[in-house]
């Protein structure tokens, strides 16, 4: 069932994955599920709306043609990441695995590391510990008990670094491990496939 939904929910994100009325389906399936995917020549809305990841408001391969954007994902994470879009995917992709906590993490951090506040870094801090890294917490990622022991330490006077080192890890694992399957995936495969036109 985590699949059944993902065009939708990439769609919430990307104005160039439109609604079910105005399109024609692309079936994908794997053992599980059949999942249906929409696309239509929308697919440029993203790119004249600028809505990807940067202080410039351009989606991040710049390109004319949305359907570059999602092939320069298979670049590197890091291109993936700095998508709206491709943070989207991911995280679908990422919930098929039940590893959604990973970039859920990596995002909270990065937004974490923007604030200015004293009194909004501790109490963000406090969150994204009791979220995602003490024992037992709703979406434990998985790092190691020094990293871990580290940030409970000086979960108290927390500083713009206090999480680095897990972010780092986490980054780690999904560039090598979450990544190469996502390219892969039926997800991405789905995304990358230009409609026939009629």
């Amino acid at each position: 069932m985590a699949t059944r939904q993902c065009g939708e929910a990439v769609a919430q994100e990307c104005s160039w994955w439109p609604r079910r009325s105005q399109s024609r389906s692309v079936r994908v399936y794997d053992s599980y599920h059949t999942i249906n995917f929409w696309r239509t020549g929308a697919i440029a809305n993203l790119v004249k709306k600028g809505r990807g990841h940067g202080d410039k408001g351009r989606c991040c391969c710049y390109s004319k043609d949305p359907l570059d954007q999602v092939e320069s994902w298979g670049e590197s994470v890091d291109r993936l990441l700095e998508c709206k879009a491709g943070q989207t995917a991911f995280r679908e992709f990422l919930k098929t695995e039940f590893s959604e906590e990973n970039i859920l993490f990596w995002l909270a951090c990065e937004e974490y590391k923007k604030i200015k506040s004293p009194d909004e870094m501790v109490a963000t801090a406090n969150r994204i510990y009791a979220e995602f890294v003490e024992v037992e917490s709703p979406k434990q990622i998985n790092i190691d008990c020094g990293t871990r022991e580290s940030i409970t330490k000086n979960i108290s006077q927390p500083n713009l670094e206090s999480f680095d080192k897990a972010q780092q890890l986490i980054y780690g694992l999904m560039s090598r491990d979450c990544f190469p399957r996502f390219l892969k995936s039926d997800i991405y495969q789905a995304l990358l496939r230009r409609p026939t036109k009629r």
